[in-house]
């Protein structure tokens, strides 16, 4: 049983995964050739540019939730899937605090609690509803490796100097530390953090209004057959 439920996330998130990968290589092109605002930005943290893959769980959490309903793998109960939702985003939001309280006081080794506390955080809506969790935790993952893959070749390029692109713009704060940690809080914990956090809770969020509103639409044209 377990093995047929792996190949099912992974048959599930394979086109997604896809079109992430697809739109983190077409924005790392666009910075390269500085085709520039509002579609890319080389600036730290990408600068707000509309290309980019932060915005996708808006769309695939509903996909996965609407065809994770259909095949029988919805949520047991809507106000506990609701429920651990709001836990989630709470707890994320208490450990950026942490990282956010430490980091300000250049404590930063103490700001790896933070990052983990938010890493947790991408686990608690799977409580209210397991396959989606599962199904958002897989996917966030497969979008964020090649993320943290295109970083340590940006970061590295140009004997370290960087490509220029918002992949290799590194905080002030850390200009002086050697690549390694540069790479580890610049890198490895946003995006194996935060960035999966972000994934799973948006989703989420997203897969249950797209459930919700359908159910609404599918209710009064069954009452009317």
């Amino acid at each position: 049983m377990p093995n047929n439920q792996q190949l099912s996330i992974t048959r599930l998130i394979a086109i997604p995964a896809a079109i992430t990968l697809g739109v983190t290589l077409l924005r790392l092109a666009g910075e390269l050739q500085h085709w520039g605002m509002p579609w890319f930005s080389s600036a730290a943290g990408g600068g707000g540019a509309l290309v980019g893959i932060s915005w996708l769980p808006l769309i695939f959490g509903p996909w996965f939730a609407v065809r994770l309903a259909k095949t029988g793998n919805g949520y047991p109960s809507g106000k506990r899937a609701w429920g651990y939702l709001a836990l989630g985003f709470a707890v994320m939001m208490a450990g950026g605090a942490v990282s956010f309280l430490v980091q300000s006081q250049r404590m930063r080794e103490l700001g790896i609690l933070g990052f983990v506390v938010i890493l947790a955080a991408a686990f608690v809506p799977r409580k209210g509803w397991r396959a989606l969790g599962r199904t958002l935790i897989a996917y966030a993952f497969a979008a964020r490796v090649p993320v943290l893959i295109v970083m340590f070749f940006a970061m590295r390029g140009n004997g370290g100097a960087g490509w220029g692109t918002h992949y290799d713009a590194i905080d002030a704060d850390l200009a002086h530390l050697p690549f390694a940690s540069k790479f580890l809080y610049d890198a490895i914990l946003p995006q194996m953090t935060f960035w999966i956090a972000w994934t799973v809770i948006a989703g989420t969020l997203a897969g249950l209004t797209a459930v919700a509103i359908a159910r609404r639409i599918v209710r009064p044209a069954a009452e009317n057959l």
